[in-house]
């Protein structure tokens, strides 16, 4: 899974702090991914996720040792900006962008797992379905939810969709999908920890764009 294996997310470790230098390593080569679902309305959050993550990388850049891991970053940035904390900065950013990551991951379990339109077994519009419904639709006002909503109808083929994935290699559906399930495995234990970060430190924010 060329677009993906090359740049797996590194294995956390037992107190599930995410390393910043190694996670915007990693994150800065998800923004093509948007480039596979076959519509322009996602290039907003394409570019909503590469501006995020610049964000971040400026911020982590002022003080690597200061801001080696994001709970570093997310609690100088509390000590920092108080009353305006969490609405500012790379915490900001980060809450945005976790939940980018959380549609990719969604949408790749979804896919793993089988889920499928039994009279549309090649399309993988419920699958982008979930992924929206669980990791964005809620921060979306009506508009942008339609725009998500007709976007779907141009999601590629699912055969389309794993061979974009496989970088136009041609490889079996079992064996693409064996792949994506390998890189599932840290990436989604490196969000949940970021999203569990943000309920511990009571970041989280609900507001609709």
């Amino acid at each position: 899974m060329a677009v993906l294996l090359e740049h797996q997310f590194k294995q956390l470790p037992a107190d599930k702090q995410v390393e910043t230098r190694p996670f915007l390593e990693a994150v800065s080569h998800l923004p093509p991914f948007f480039d596979l679902l076959g519509s322009t309305v996602f290039a907003p959050v394409k570019a909503d996720i590469a501006g995020n993550i610049s964000n971040i990388k400026a911020v982590y850049d002022t003080n690597p040792s200061r801001f080696k891991t994001l709970q570093n970053i997310l609690e100088a940035e509390k000590e920092m900006h108080r009353s305006q904390w969490p609405k500012v900065g790379a915490t900001l950013s980060l809450m945005w962008l976790k939940r980018g990551l959380r549609f990719i991951q969604v949408l790749l379990k979804s896919l793993v797992d089988g889920e499928k339109d039994v009279n549309n077994p090649n399309l993988i519009r419920i699958n982008v379905t979930k992924a929206y419904d669980i990791a964005l639709k809620k921060y979306h006002g009506w508009l942008i939810q339609q725009l998500f909503k007709a976007a779907l109808y141009a999601a590629p083929h699912k055969s389309d969709f794993l061979r974009a994935l496989s970088k136009g290699r041609e490889m079996k559906e079992e064996d693409c999908l064996e792949k994506v399930r390998q890189f599932l495995v840290n990436y989604t234990v490196t969000v949940d920890a970021i999203y569990e970060m943000y309920t511990r430190l009571n970041a989280e924010l609900d507001y609709k764009v």
